[in-house]
């Protein structure tokens, strides 16, 4: 099956918040995923499950959330390694906290080079479960490198923590030459105030289309996303929430970008 063909067949072809890319521009195509340290709605630890919905994803670069590493409540199994080799993509983690022996934190996955890997501590004032950002320069061959930034926000009702959370991503991202993508799992809804500051800054791939995340069985909550900067020559073609609804006490969100033309970085 060619790709058309794949993307045809998961329903992916409509345009959502944006013009159509160009025919031949090229295209990036982004998951986010919550994973819930691998343990599905059904109980089960299955890490098989959630790679196969990367893959079928047809992902270039995918943002994981709730990953744990060697802890003992997974096996002490180290969840990064195996996504990455149930993936065949590079991969980077980043740790938020230490937990039962191990680590607990995000990656990134990449069908491209990962370059300059970082973890960025979020404001924990309060003195909550310590939130990260990891983030990575991202080069597709022929196309604009960007910068991918992987997120997971305080989950608590209270957004003080969240407000300032979004604060520093904008003080470390907001203002960079390249093109930025963030995703993840920001636990607060589109018209919040968490999310509108987010929103003065980047674009919101799926504010065409629009669909909840959460909870996996039967999603009402949008809060997982995947932001943007609106620069010249990038479109979104198309952004699903898929439907796996067992794997994870999420389900994933897939968007694909357009290039308007090549160019290097």
């Amino acid at each position: 099956m060619n790709r058309r063909s794949f993307i045809a067949g998961l329903g992916l072809a409509s345009v959502a918040g944006g013009c159509l890319a160009p025919e031949g521009g090229g295209s990036l195509r982004v998951l986010t995923y919550n994973t819930h340290h691998g343990e599905g709605v059904d109980g089960k630890l299955d890490l098989g499950r959630i790679a196969a919905v990367m893959t079928g994803s047809g992902a270039d670069v995918v943002a994981v959330q709730e990953v744990d590493v060697v802890t003992g409540r997974t096996g002490r199994v180290d969840q990064s390694a195996e996504y990455r080799r149930l993936t065949g993509l590079e991969g980077r983690f980043g740790k938020a906290i230490d937990f039962q022996g191990g680590a607990y934190g995000q990656m990134v996955l990449s069908r491209w080079p990962i370059a300059d890997f970082a973890v960025h501590r979020l404001p924990n004032p309060r003195g909550r479960e310590q939130r990260i950002a990891v983030s990575a320069r991202i080069q597709p061959p022929g196309r604009p490198a960007f910068r991918f930034v992987g997120v997971h926000l305080d989950a608590t009702r209270d957004d003080s923590d969240r407000w300032l959370q979004v604060e520093s991503l904008l003080s470390t991202f907001g203002s960079l030459a390249e093109p930025v993508v963030l995703a993840g799992d920001f636990n607060d809804t589109p018209e919040s105030r968490v999310m509108r500051r987010a929103l003065g800054r980047w674009s919101d791939a799926s504010a065409g289309s629009p669909e909840p995340t959460n909870p996996a069985e039967k999603p009402d909550s949008r809060i997982d996303f995947v932001l943007f900067t609106p620069v010249p020559g990038w479109s979104v073609r198309s952004s699903r929430v898929l439907p796996e609804a067992v794997a994870s006490d999420h389900r994933a969100l897939r968007v694909e970008f357009g290039f308007g033309s090549a160019s290097g970085a």
